[in-house]
Order: C-alpha cells, then sequence, then structure tokens
C-alpha cells in the first residue's frame, strides 16, 4: 500500500477540529483605533479553518462581547461565516445522537449540514458564555439568532435551573466516535452548589461506552476567585477524555493532564486582549485538534493578527538609588524613568512584529507602577499625550 493511500485511509478515521473561544466580537468596536480587531482575527480563524480543511469549528462561548450585540457585529458576523463556512464542500462526518433532544431548543433541531435548504461547508459547533447568555423572557441569546440563520449549531443550553442534565452530541467519522458534551455559561456559584447536590449529570452513550472519545466544552471560572465562586476541575465525571475549558483568557491550549480524573484540559484562551493583565501577555492561539479511535493530538497555531501587548512593572521602593522622595525634582525624574521604560517595550514591539499586513501596528503597553514609599504619582494626562500616534492604549499606559 503506498504511503497516499495509508494515509486517506488514516484521514477517513480522523476528525480534524479548529478549536477557539473567547472571541469577543464587537470589543471597542466605537474605538477608532481598536475598533476592527475582533473581526480582523475572527477572520483569520476561519480562514485556517478552511486551509486546514477542518471537520468542523467548536467554540468555548463569548462568541460575542455584549449580551445584545450592534447591528454592525452581527452583520459582520453573518458575513464572515457565510464567506468561509458555506459551499460544496461534503461534510465527511454523521451525528447518530437524537437531534431534537441535542438542539430541542431550536425551532430548527437539526445540524445546519443537513438542513436541505443550507449549503454548508464547514459546521460551527458553540455553547454560549457569560457575555452572550440568554436573556429576557423568551430565554434568547446572539447565537440563536446565527442558529436561526443556519450558520452556527448553538449547542450546551440546559431548560432547567434545578438539575442540568447533558446529553452529547454523538459524531461519528469512520471508525472514530466522539461524544460531544457542552454546558453553556452557569453563574460559578450556582453551579458549583449544584455539582455538590449531585444536581448534574452527563449521559452516556447506551453501544460500545468504552469506544467513544468523550469531549466537554465548559465556560466558567477554572481558577479560584472565592471559596465556590469556580468549578473545580475534579468536580467532572473522570470518563471525560478532553475538557476544553473556556472563559478564561489565557493561552494554555496545550492539554495537561488531570492527575485525579485522569482527563486532559485545554484552556484556548481568548483571541482579543480584553483587560491589560499578565494573562492577557501570552501569546494567543487557536488549536488544529486531530481524533483518532481514542487518541488525541492538539496542534496549536499561533494567531497572526493579534494586536501585540507588552507588559512591565516597575516599583519605585526598589530603585532608592535613582528615586528620592525628598528630592523636589523626584517625580520628573520619575517620569523621565518610565519613558524610558515605554521606550524600550516599544523598541521590543517592533521587534518582535511578525510581518503580517492585518497585524495592528499600535500596540497595547502597559506599565504598573507602584508608588508606595512616599511617592507622588506624575500628570497621567501629559504623559499620554506623548504616545497618542505611537500606542493603541494612550490613556491607560500607566
Amino acid at each position: 500500500m503506498s504511503s497516499t493511500t495509508s494515509r486517506d485511509e488514516e484521514e477517513k478515521d480522523t476528525f480534524k477540529i479548529l478549536v477557539a473561544t473567547d472571541i469577543h466580537l464587537g470589543y471597542l468596536e466605537k474605538d477608532a483605533c481598536r475598533g476592527n480587531d475582533t473581526f480582523v482575527t475572527f477572520d483569520e480563524i476561519l480562514k485556517l479553518a478552511q486551509d486546514n480543511e477542518v471537520d468542523f469549528i467548536l467554540l468555548g462561548g463569548d462568541l460575542f462581547h455584549e449580551n445584545k450585540p450592534s447591528r454592525k457585529t452581527i452583520y459582520t458576523c453573518l458575513e464572515l461565516l457565510r464567506k468561509y463556512c458555506m459551499g460544496d464542500r461534503p461534510i465527511q462526518f454523521e451525528i447518530l445522537s437524537d437531534q431534537s433532544v441535542n438542539f430541542g431548543f431550536s425551532k430548527f433541531p437539526w445540524v445546519n449540514y443537513q438542513d436541505e435548504n443550507l449549503n454548508i461547508s464547514i459546521p460551527v459547533f458553540s455553547i454560549h458564555g457569560n457575555h452572550d447568555d440568554p436573556t429576557g423572557a423568551d430565554g434568547l441569546c446572539a447565537l440563536d439568532i446565527l442558529t436561526c440563520a443556519g450558520l452556527i449549531n448553538h449547542f450546551g443550553r440546559s431548560p432547567s435551573i434545578e438539575k442540568i442534565e447533558i446529553s452529547p452530541i454523538l459524531l461519528q467519522k469512520g471508525n472514530s466516535k466522539i461524544a460531544l458534551y457542552g454546558l453553556g455559561s452557569v453563574p460559578d456559584e450556582r453551579l458549583y452548589r449544584m455539582f455538590v447536590n449531585k444536581q448534574v449529570t452527563m449521559l452516556r452513550p447506551k453501544e460500545d461506552e468504552d469506544r467513544w472519545f468523550n469531549m466537554f466544552v465548559i465556560h466558567q471560572n477554572r481558577s479560584k476567585h472565592g471559596a465556590t465562586n469556580y468549578i473545580p476541575e475534579q468536580f467532572l465525571d473522570d470518563f471525560i477524555d478532553l475538557v476544553i475549558w473556556g472563559h478564561e483568557h489565557e493561552c494554555k491550549i496545550s492539554p495537561t493532564r488531570n492527575e485525579q480524573q485522569l482527563f486532559y484540559v485545554s484552556q484556548p484562551g481568548s483571541s482579543v486582549v480584553t483587560s491589560l493583565s499578565p494573562g492577557e501577555t501570552a501569546r494567543k492561539h487557536v488549536g488544529l485538534l486531530h481524533i483518532k479511535d481514542k487518541k488525541m493530538k492538539m496542534q496549536k497555531i499561533p494567531l497572526q493578527t493579534v494586536r501585540p501587548f507588552y507588559l512591565e512593572d516597575l516599583v519605585l521602593a526598589d530603585n532608592s538609588n535613582l528615586f528620592l522622595p525628598d528630592n523636589p525634582k523626584v517625580t520628573h525624574v520619575i517620569q523621565d524613568f518610565c519613558m524610558e521604560k515605554v521606550e524600550m517595550m516599544l523598541d521590543n514591539a517592533e521587534r518582535q512584529r511578525l510581518g503580517n499586513p492585518k497585524q495592528p501596528e499600535k500596540p497595547l503597553i502597559r506599565l504598573r507602577v507602584d508608588y508606595s514609599g512616599g511617592f507622588e504619582p506624575f500628570s497621567m494626562v501629559r504623559f499620554s499625550q506623548k504616545y497618542m500616534d505611537r500606542v493603541a492604549n494612550p490613556k491607560d499606559i500607566i
């Protein structure tokens, strides 16, 4: 058998999935400098899915930044999904589960690529996040608009707030089978309580239980923000093989093993910087997930169009040889020193530019200054004016 034939045979049994989360479409859309950042990167993500000929795209929540996205945001999202996810390329996997259960809250309770009125080349499956969760008397969210338009398959909604029963979408490609579980964002403290009270159940396939690759998509606090304001990994069932964890923005996309539950956790992180904090400085990626039988491989793909972000800390008290609090000109000295630091960060940003014409030119710069020890802050307004044309966030550099 030739190597090409064996590779084709292997591809027949291998799911190829593009994994991303927290895209936050529409974030700062009215900002003259940063307004298009989320749309440019979403375009890149969808193009990566098309270029890599994935079977489907899996999103972990917060596709939108606002609960009621603007007309421009909805329009651009629809435009990009239509551009990249519709076409004649045949779908290579089938759905074996009862779709009226998986998508029962929709008026169209079936996967979009099986709709005879639509021509879908890349199906998109998404749970909702805390930013774009269902609200109001009708319990609708922005993802439901995309579902109604036939461009996304919104799953992982729980009809009850007293108990949660998660029924998987069962997918098969060749001999490989995936049980895809999803749970859209729930207030952390409520969900914590429900796990403790055994009110969360994950249903398993009745047939060939051990042959399924079990994948769970969740959008909750992973790091501890309080006694019950997060979801400990040990709350999740140990039959799971891989957890895709949305909501946390730091990119930790390479799967890490939980030694207690013996599953792996992948935290893709956001594709846009929404807070000038240390967790956002890590390089942004999406994942190309290969699944064959019970084996998986996550390939990290660095995003090329994300606005660069550089952050440094400056503790004035640690530089007592430079700054003497009783020096009448100490504030000017501190300001000059901060300017030197910012210039160094800008030089670093210029050196590390990726050369992609779609990558924004002006970086995000943050210098966190600790004034404790008797130091007085200098004028932020005058300082920021010096960088209006060079930095994307001049008003909050310091």
